[in-house]
């Protein structure tokens, strides 16, 4: 079918205009024919470039050649029979990740694009993953599949995949791939919650939600022939996946790409990027912003022009208006302007974009009382108002996208000066979650109390003033660091079974603000027989004290050995240790502080449920009852 194509351009036309008001067989439906489309009309157009620490080009690759290598992967998989099946993706940043992606999808395999195990990581929710998704097939390189095959001993369902390696495969096989079977509704890819280690669960994220939600992107940040994204996202995560790879071929235009750790090792490296390759078009969350308006030094800015940057989306974590306001500042002699900011709102279960500022549009900022908004209620705050909070709204929607705020407890819609829960509805709404009904049927299948849906249930709070979404918390109780979700009672788990001195179902694990970034905090309950565990005088014991009588009686008395100090195993410390290493282990994170608490002190619920947000006030007034602070 790739003939029809031969008039489609989605460089100059919009997708969803031309999907649903032409007939559906002469337009691509799925991201196979777009692919083949550039490969066969542009096929020496460079799509993707990789740069080693964010300034060589290591390597790039053209559409022709992603095609022939995407090809070749397919035709390699299929020759096992495995058409259908589902595949781990575990690659380090760079180009491998992309042609094992297209290679996939190329062969009606769906990937599932995660993480690459670290050297001695814990592999529990890889192993979770595997299950979840009944996967057979994993693609990875040589490098992190010698790392990974020494767990096979203790580890017999990673033993039992069938590995390849696509960094080594030079064969042709091209002759003989066939396209596969893909329809609109066909799955492209499972997107796995990054938080729950125990539990997690994949997006069901179909061909057409990708193309109707990369159509959404580009009516608000209106790419072009001459624009250029870069990027430094993780390809994992749905950002770095559908911003930083899919959308450069939708448009078919250029991306230029670095490791996250490259970024995060010397921030100036991104905006060097975008300075070198007149970048239009990068998104990162709000921390990143923040990071290069602390670290990039006044040296660094001088060789910066940052002129060419037309969208700089902030998303994937809350907005800050003073993070906007500092960067804006702090590079406007570098050529930023600050219309080129576009806070954006969307979350995986909806593919990505829910809703963003236009480009070219400035910010919109609403000042609010905070003890109101505390109380779901919106009340603009006055001059004169003591407690203030600067929301920055998030844009509106595009194309079909419908949101509704509503009240979780009544299911009815909120009052215009309401907090509610953010309900979505509309085509980039993704399918569910793989193999579980009872989760997607509460999540994606939300009806209000008249019967109107289904509907989304994004579980964040919010309110919309003017028909822009303003995003004031979660109704949840999930933790986004630096762009990544975090279910607390993965990482109380976790902390639980780090010591016997803590007790189990007795932690809380929440985020404070510190300096503009949200920092983990734990508090746990600690066991009664540990509460003075310090460096302590204590009485002589029993066989000690007869040998000073002796001494007495003799004339040798010494009152100053009346005592002794007896030095117990520092334990705090030790807990403190032991709390941050499992914690930054099996999740990834630092540790801002830990609390160990009194017994029976943590607040919960008259159920038994632990109240989280009550252990954060209690941190934040200094009412917990604390046995040790690891800040002491």
């Amino acid at each position: 079918m790739i003939h029809t194509l031969k008039n489609f351009n989605p460089v100059d036309y919009d997708f969803y205009d031309y999907y649903y008001a032409k007939s559906k067989s002469n337009f691509p439906n799925n991201l196979v024919e777009i692919l083949r489309y550039r490969a066969i009309n542009q096929p020496k157009k460079k799509a993707y470039t990789f740069l080693k620490d964010g300034e060589k080009e290591l390597i790039s690759l053209t559409y022709e050649e992603l095609d022939i290598q995407s090809k070749n992967i397919a035709k390699r998989m299929l020759v096992l029979g495995t058409s259908g099946e589902r595949a781990l993706l575990l690659y380090p940043p760079g180009i491998e990740f992309i042609t094992a992606f297209f290679g996939c999808l190329y062969a009606g395999i769906i990937p599932i694009p995660l993480y690459p195990p670290k050297r001695n990581q814990n592999l529990l929710r890889l192993q979770s993953v595997i299950s979840d998704a009944g996967a057979k097939i994993s693609l990875t390189t040589q490098n992190i599949l010698d790392n990974i095959e020494k767990h096979f001993i203790n580890t017999p369902d990673l033993a039992a995949l069938s590995w390849f390696t696509t960094d080594n495969y030079k064969d042709s096989l091209t002759e003989s791939w066939y396209p596969p079977q893909i329809t609109p509704d066909s799955i492209a890819f499972l997107q796995y919650t990054s938080g729950s280690t125990g539990n997690p669960k994949g997006v069901m994220v179909t061909h057409e939600n990708l193309l109707v939600n990369s159509a959404d992107i580009d009516r608000g940040f209106e790419h072009n022939s001459d624009s250029v994204i870069v990027t430094w996202l993780p390809t994992f995560h749905d950002m770095g996946l559908i911003y930083g790879v899919l959308q450069p071929l939708y448009k078919g235009i250029p991306c230029y790409m670095m490791s996250p750790a490259t970024f995060l090792q010397s921030p100036v490296r991104w905006l060097q990027a975008i300075s070198k390759y007149k970048g239009t078009h990068s998104s990162a969350p709000n921390f990143a912003y923040q990071l290069c308006a602390n670290k990039i030094t006044p040296e660094q800015k001088e060789t910066l022009n940052l002129s060419s940057w037309k969208v700089a989306s902030n998303g994937a974590e809350p907005v800050r208006a003073d993070v906007l306001e500092h960067f804006s500042q702090e590079f406007a002699s570098c050529g930023f302007n600050s219309t080129a900011f576009c806070p954006a709102y969307g979350l995986a279960e909806a593919t990505l974009k829910v809703t963003t500022v236009a480009a070219q549009e400035e910010p919109t900022f609403y000042r609010v009382q905070a003890d109101s908004l505390e109380e779901n209620r919106v009340v603009e705050a006055q001059p004169e108002d003591e407690n203030q909070q600067l929301l920055v709204g998030c844009g509106k929607t595009e194309i079909d996208t419908q949101i509704v705020i509503v009240n979780p407890n009544t299911l009815t819609t909120c009052a215009a000066d309401e907090v509610g829960e953010i309900w979505v509805s509309g085509k980039t709404v993704a399918q569910g979650y793989w193999q579980r009904e009872i989760e997607t049927a509460k999540t994606f299948k939300g009806r209000l109390a008249n019967e109107e849906g289904p509907f989304l249930r994004t579980g964040d709070l919010g309110f919309l003033k003017n028909g822009e979404l303003f995003v004031t918390g979660r109704l949840k109780d999930v933790l986004v660091i630096r762009g990544r979700n975090h279910y607390p009672q993965d990482i109380e788990m976790t902390v639980e079974q780090c010591h016997d001195a803590i007790i189990n179902h007795r932690s809380a694990a929440f985020t404070v603000q510190v300096n503009g970034k949200q920092n983990l905090v734990i508090t746990a309950e600690l066991e009664r027989r540990y509460h003075n565990r310090r460096k302590k005088v204590v009485a002589i014991p029993p066989q000690e004290e007869r040998r000073k009588l002796s001494d007495r009686r003799q004339g040798n008395s010494d009152d100053s050995q009346s005592q002794i100090t007896v030095s117990e195993s520092p334990i705090f410390p030790e807990i403190i240790k032991n709390v941050k290493k499992v914690v930054s282990t099996h999740h990834g994170l630092q540790v801002h502080r830990v609390l160990l608490v009194r017994v029976g002190t943590i607040p919960k619920t008259s159920s038994g449920k632990i109240q989280r947000y009550a252990c954060r006030q209690g941190f934040l007034n200094n009412t917990l009852n604390v046995v040790y602070d690891s800040k002491a």
